[in-house]
């Protein structure tokens, strides 16, 4: 009981630090997405090179696409200062709570940031876009973005223990590229056809594809989909393997 007290306390006290620092939040989580709404969907849409109905197809992948990579961002970089310049990390490791529970708790706030950066984008499209959803499919929406925001802290956890201070900007530019756009997050997976097979298997190996793909499955269900049931098993599996080898690298670098 202990343990989970200090769990809950170092939890708030990260989500009290967000608040302080919610200007800079909110440009982070908010102005990409934005942009890429405005530009592909709005403005592509005005001039005709896209369908009137691809509003419908990119919004959910948006808000997926901003959950999974926020939580994932807001796990690692705090990850890679701790255990290089701040030395933040040595505090935790010193509160009376197991090294595991630490990590976990690395995860669970990442993934809290992912899921407000998600719910963000929902008023930010409908003021944007002229979109429609199936409103039934709303607590299906929220289970999907739950798991693949804490898919996005566990894939978080797995970098910010593996790469070091100095390749912070190298990896963004060659992990969370390739990331963002393998997802599916732009595009239906099922509609891709066989002659991009080798593309196809590429985004069925990347977790954001299954949260992309999950927010169509309740939110546009007309749209072609990979099955729901197939979409969360998948995300369980991520948030477990993911998150085990997450929790090794961090005990490896924690008991250096």
């Amino acid at each position: 009981m202990s343990q989970l007290r200090t769990f809950q306390a170092i939890l708030w006290r990260d989500v009290f630090v967000t608040g302080r620092e919610l200007p800079s939040f909110l440009a982070q989580v908010i102005i990409q997405p934005f942009f890429i709404l405005f530009i592909f969907a709005k403005v592509l849409g005005d001039i005709g090179y896209v369908q009137d109905d691809f509003a419908q197809v990119l919004l959910p992948g948006i808000i997926a696409m901003n959950g999974f990579l926020g939580a994932l961002q807001n796990t690692t970089l705090p990850l890679v200062l701790d255990f290089s310049w701040t030395r933040e990390i040595e505090d935790r490791l010193l509160a009376p709570i197991s090294i595991p529970l630490v990590a976990v708790e690395k995860i669970v706030f990442g993934a809290i940031r992912g899921f407000f950066a998600a719910v963000l984008m929902v008023p930010v499209g409908f003021v944007m876009l002229d979109v429609s959803w199936a409103w039934s499919g709303i607590p299906g929406a929220l289970l999907v973005i739950v798991l693949g925001c804490l898919a996005g802290g566990s894939v978080g956890l797995v970098i910010g223990t593996s790469v070091p201070a100095r390749r912070v900007n190298v990896m963004f530019a060659v992990i969370l590229t390739p990331i963002l756009f393998t997802g599916s997050a732009q595009f239906p997976w099922r509609s891709l056809s066989d002659d991009l097979l080798w593309f196809k298997v590429v985004c069925a190996l990347n977790p954001l594809t299954y949260v992309s793909e999950g927010m169509r499955a309740e939110l546009v269900p007309d749209v072609p989909h990979i099955p729901l049931p197939v979409v969360l098993a998948v995300l369980v599996i991520a948030i477990a393997g993911f998150g085990g080898l997450g929790l090794r690298g961090f005990m490896k670098r924690a008991l250096d």
